[in-house]
């Protein structure tokens, strides 16, 4: 069974370059001009759940403030709406 991990998952060393190359991937991400709300919440999930893969325990709450913090201009009203309700 550990061969088979370590098989798939790598050594801890692969495992600590991969945590790191998602959370930087993570720290940068911004929603891109003309992207929607579904395809911007869809790629930033899917970072976040390759981190749980490889380790990382990030929260569901440390996701979502990301999402607002990272959304185009546009999307202002709605962050504010959001954050006082």
């Amino acid at each position: 069974m550990d061969s088979l991990k370590q098989k798939y998952q790598g050594t801890a060393q692969v495992q600590h370059a991969q945590r790191q190359a998602l959370q930087k991937e993570f720290e940068v991400l911004n929603m891109k001009v003309g992207e929607s709300v579904n395809e911007y919440f869809a790629r930033t999930l899917t970072i976040a759940n390759k981190m749980r893969v490889h380790g990382e325990k990030i929260e569901d709450v440390v996701v979502i403030e990301k999402i607002l913090r990272s959304m185009t201009p546009k999307f202002d009203y709605v962050v504010c709406f959001i954050e006082e309700s």
